[in-house]
């Protein structure tokens, strides 16, 4: 399938709103693609359809996946929407004949993150987060990391500001994104340590 096959697939299946912020994912993550030096094809392909799996209704998602034999936990049976990801990543290849493996893993983490993240995986999650039609307190701030940071800085800022707006709803903070922001963490500790031995 060409791109713009897969753009016309999509945009059948997906609500327009939802078809929209998949090509802002998609212009984003070229954007972050180039700045990091990362295969800007893949960014575009995986930001493009990291929400395929929207088009299925929320109540239908526990049986869509189980359908493809996707592990389902418990914070996922009590927040379905979460396993729209893991479904996605699926997705790509039954629907839009993407092959890919690091298109689908990215894909597969764009929602809760995860340990040992590639540069991918944290391109599309990050780009989920600041597209241009996203609207919330501080976004702004952290599409100036977008275009500033490191981007293990901008992911951590990502993360926190994830984790603090799920625990104010009072919502479950997937043990995921806890890995994902605490392993950023640790590196970042074990860099400044090695840093003072050396000074040493």
């Amino acid at each position: 399938m060409t791109l713009e096959q897969m753009k016309q697939e999509l945009e059948k299946r997906l609500k327009p709103s939802r078809f929209r912020h998949s090509l802002g994912v998609a212009e984003t993550a070229v954007k972050l693609a180039k700045r990091f030096g990362a295969d800007e094809e893949q960014a575009r392909v995986a930001g493009l359809l990291h929400d395929c799996a929207r088009e299925f209704r929320n109540e239908d998602m526990v049986k869509e996946a189980k359908k493809r034999g996707i592990a389902i936990g418990e914070v996922e049976r009590s927040m379905p929407l979460l396993l729209h990801a893991d479904i996605g990543a699926v997705r790509v290849r039954e629907l839009y004949g993407v092959e890919d493996p690091a298109i689908s893993q990215a894909i597969a983490r764009h929602t809760v993150g995860g340990p040992a993240m590639t540069v991918l995986d944290k391109i599309i999650w990050y780009a989920d987060m600041i597209e241009p039609g996203r609207d919330f307190p501080g976004v702004d701030e952290l599409r100036e990391l977008g275009r500033t940071a490191s981007l293990d800085a901008m992911l951590l800022a990502g993360l926190s500001h994830s984790i603090v707006f799920v625990v104010k709803k009072g919502h479950l903070i997937h043990p995921a994104t806890v890995l994902a922001r605490n392993e950023i963490l640790l590196n970042q500790m074990k860099a400044r340590q090695a840093e003072a031995k050396k000074e040493d």
